[in-house]
């Protein structure tokens, strides 16, 4: 089967795609003694395919291996020379470079994925592709559901906002709780800074699922060699997905609202600089844990400014000019009731104007 230079020259490892794409342009890729360009296709088991002069052979079928990994075992290998800790890479007897799908701590456990397949890997384990993965969390105390919202629509870490995730109660008292959880991205020991800061720190975390490829009987420290059937749902994601996605969705359309930007005036409106601080130390106490994201991020309302009372002169009804300079506030003529000619409160008749008879 025919496919395209720069994806057979990245499943034979030569480059990545992009870079092979590079050396195409270059003149560097001959097909059957042609210069390639960009485009062109080949069958590595008809063709022959040179890179610098190099034959590409064909690739070896892709293995791919199930692991239940144990506590204090790492998916990579030691930063540090002097870490004599086991990696799971070294439990199977497999010769060549794997890749791990779905990294763990040391201090959880649970299913780690291996595979020589470096595009699928790529594809399993970056954010960007939505793929999702499903732990079993033990954590201390019973969270409320305002927690488990809060969870769900992402918490502040250092590094930025969590990307909404799934979070159901299995079953929980007032001593501990177990929680599945639903993410589609992985950062470091993020399930257990997260729980932390919501004030229920984890206990134990398990991995139970990458995709629809679920970890099942595998006890710790066993691994297999997956089936088709199991690949195809490792590739699948979870249903849970499409809630996560609704979430998500509903998130944006309200920080949509929230952020629309304004046109800025000329001059800011008087009091805006403390509303601005107002709100920003509303955001820094969400981002603590000690105020709810609807507080944190409702509009706050500007203080009512109170008129200013009259000064200087006025004119009254017949367009006399009066100073109320010495009585700021305060009306100098009482007012008439409608019809009458008298002013109100006053019981002495008024004198009628008009011409002698």
């Amino acid at each position: 089967m025919k496919e395209r230079l720069q994806k057979l020259m990245a499943m034979s490892g030569i480059a990545s795609r992009r870079a092979s794409e590079e050396y195409i342009r270059a003149g560097r890729v001959r097909v059957n003694g042609q210069t390639a360009k960009i485009g062109d296709q080949a069958d590595l088991s008809v063709d022959v395919v040179e890179v610098d002069g190099q034959r590409l052979n064909p690739p070896e079928a892709r293995v791919y291996y199930a692991i239940n990994k144990p506590r204090n075992v790492l998916t990579s290998p030691p930063e540090r020379a002097d870490d004599k800790r086991k990696t799971v890479l070294q439990m199977i007897p497999h010769q060549g470079h794997l890749f791990s799908i779905g990294r763990l701590d040391a201090d959880s456990e649970g299913l780690v994925v291996l595979t020589d397949d470096g595009e699928l890997a790529q594809r399993l384990s970056h954010p960007r592709y939505k793929h999702t993965k499903t732990y079993r969390v033990l954590v201390t105390g019973l969270p409320s559901p305002e927690t488990l919202e809060r969870w769900q629509d992402g918490v502040y870490l250092e590094e930025g906002r969590n990307a909404p995730c799934h979070v159901v109660i299995v079953r929980g008292d007032v001593k501990e709780s177990v929680l599945l959880v639903t993410m589609t991205e992985g950062r470091k020991r993020q399930i257990r800074r997260v729980a932390s800061i919501l004030g229920h720190p984890v206990q134990r975390l398990t991995r139970r699922s990458i995709g629809c490829l679920e970890l099942g009987t595998m006890k710790s420290g066993e691994w297999r060699t997956l089936t088709d059937g199991e690949i195809s749902l490792l590739k699948t994601p979870a249903p849970e997905l499409k809630l996560i996605r609704k979430r998500a969705a509903a998130l944006r359309a309200t920080r949509g609202r929230r952020e629309t930007p304004q046109e800025t005036p000329a001059q800011p409106p008087r009091g805006a600089g403390k509303n601005d601080d107002v709100r920003s130390e509303r955001q820094r106490r969400y981002a603590r844990g000690e105020q709810t994201e609807k507080d944190a991020f409702e509009p706050v309302r500007p203080a009512r400014r109170r008129p200013a009372p009259p000064t200087g002169k006025r004119r009254d009804d017949s367009g006399k000019r009066h100073d109320d300079s010495s009585k700021r506030g305060r009306p100098t003529t009482s007012r008439r009731k409608p019809g009458t000619g008298k002013p109100r409160g006053s019981s002495k008749p008024q004198r009628k104007r008009g011409r002698d008879s």
